[in-house]
């Protein structure tokens, strides 16, 4: 049975959540502050639900704490802020999806259930093009003999361009194939997102991989 962690301190959202989790077949457990949080990790969590605005301080610090330590366990971040910026912020910290309140509990089940999925179907697959590869297991990723760094959603959108070598990839395929979703608002990140890529997979004297076709998305490969 998956336990699931859920960081939040409004009570009665709180509550809902808990049961709504119980009577889907989850294990959930609680903290409402993030110091009651880090002494739950230390037990056996599959997922934190993650609140950003906690009574003892910022539930994106707190993650990108947890991220310094090596710990990947999938995280979804709860908040009421949903500029560009925020949602940006969320993922370069180190976020797996991102929920906006309000929202249905339906949704919020639905989200969970897809990165409990995506992280137990992930095997030891080795995506490579050039001297570029991704492991999705050892998150590892390296460019020759020079070891990248990325987040999580960052790692999953390189593995995503590569099995599309040389392919163009539109913002619609990975709104819905990488961040699960067909809404236009992700649009934006998504621009973000490729750009931060692109500078940590291309360095002076490397020849350029990660392109922008005007009008149509995204390739990774030879220019078009």
């Amino acid at each position: 049975m998956p336990q699931i962690l859920i960081v939040e301190d409004q009570t009665n959202l709180l509550r809902s959540i808990m049961r709504t989790l119980s009577e889907s077949g989850f294990e959930p457990d609680a903290a409402e502050t993030l110091g009651a949080a880090t002494q739950k990790m230390s037990s056996r969590i599959d997922l934190v639900v993650l609140d950003l605005m906690l009574p003892d301080g910022s539930g994106l610090e707190w993650l990108k704490q947890l991220r310094a330590t090596g710990n990947k366990i999938p995280v979804l971040i709860l908040t009421a802020r949903d500029s560009i910026e925020d949602r940006v912020s969320g993922l370069d910290m180190g976020a797996d999806d991102y929920l906006v309140k309000p929202f249905a509990l339906d949704e919020l089940l639905a989200r969970i259930r897809a990165l409990l999925r995506r992280d137990a179907q992930a095997n030891e697959r080795e995506f490579s093009f050039g001297d570029l590869t991704v492991n999705l297991v050892s998150r590892i990723v390296r460019r020759g003999d020079r070891s990248i760094s990325l987040q999580n959603r960052q790692l999953e959108l390189l593995a995503y361009l590569i099995s599309h070598a040389n392919q163009i990839v539109t913002r619609e395929m990975i709104s819905r194939d990488v961040w699960k979703e067909s809404t236009a608002t992700w649009t934006n990140v998504i621009e973000v997102q490729i750009n931060q890529l692109r500078k940590k997979i291309e360095k002076p004297g490397q020849t350029a991989i990660l392109h922008t076709v005007r009008g149509q998305g995204y390739l990774l490969g030879d220019p078009p």
